[in-house]
């Protein structure tokens, strides 16, 4: 296998994120656009190491924040499909109240989040789950739905229980929706962590992204942009490494291998 070819994603991700900041630096130094309007790459870049320990703190308080909401969404969205697909009651009341919470703006939640558990973690957390589990749990409740009826129809004639279904034929066969939903839902707890930091303030990079705001220096907030930026996309590659490396088997992970695919 040659190097192009086992290294074709990252490498393919590095040169659209080059090639992006390039373009960006020319539009920047040609059109001789000000600094407080559009800062070029390099002055951002220098606005990082002005003070990277304070960046860096920024960053892990987002990140932290953001792994624990998605962890949470995680765990709740799982319990919550599995309750949908093994009860009615649950389905019809749970769905309703699930697209109730998803349809109403978070930002609007959140001032009530941050009266009910003050202004540290527990509020950002929850905004995170509140927009991350969405996604969960409609993506494994349509993965834990779609068995072949034959399959289903073979467990119950083996006598199997409601346990080993789930644990043998539902689960595995939900992962590929499991891990699309989560794919959109690392996305969408990285907003909410963030909506969370407008609101209740503190360490983070919301947070440090409405101090520099109030000052106007844009190559701040351009800098806490752009490391929002490389967390996000850190943070979705990461679960799609681990959809490849625990999936093998499932056939988008075969064509991802086949060469012109």
């Amino acid at each position: 296998m040659s190097f192009w070819r086992a290294n074709e994603r990252a490498i393919t991700v590095i040169s659209v994120l080059i090639g992006s900041l390039v373009f960006w630096e020319l539009v920047a130094r040609v059109l001789d656009i000000p600094q407080f309007l559009l800062p070029a790459p390099s002055v951002v870049i220098a606005e990082m190491f002005k003070a990277p320990g304070l960046y860096a703190i920024n960053s892990l308080a987002t990140l932290r924040v953001t792994l624990t909401g998605f962890g949470l969404a995680v765990v709740l969205g799982i319990l919550f499909s599995v309750a949908i697909v093994h009860s009615r009651i649950m389905e019809h009341s749970l769905y309703t109240l699930l697209a109730a919470l998803n349809s109403l703006p978070k930002v609007a939640l959140a001032p009530l989040f941050v009266i009910w558990l003050g202004t540290g973690s527990p509020s950002k957390t929850t905004v995170a789950v509140t927009i991350a589990i969405f996604p969960i749990v409609i993506d494994t409740t349509l993965g834990l739905r779609s068995i072949e009826p034959d399959v289903m129809n073979m467990a119950k004639v083996m006598r199997a229980s409601r346990w080993q279904i789930l644990r043998r034929i539902r689960f595995p066969h939900a992962l590929p929706a499991l891990f699309a939903g989560m794919k959109v839902a690392i996305s969408l707890a990285l907003v909410g962590t963030i909506v969370g930091e407008f609101v209740a303030g503190g360490e983070g990079l919301g947070s440090a992204i409405l101090a520099a705001q109030g000052t106007f220096d844009t190559a701040q907030v351009f800098a806490c942009i752009v490391l929002l930026g490389v967390l996000g996309t850190i943070l979705f590659y990461t679960i799609d490494f681990l959809e490849r490396r625990l999936m093998p088997w499932h056939h988008s992970q075969r064509l991802l291998a086949i060469p012109g695919e």
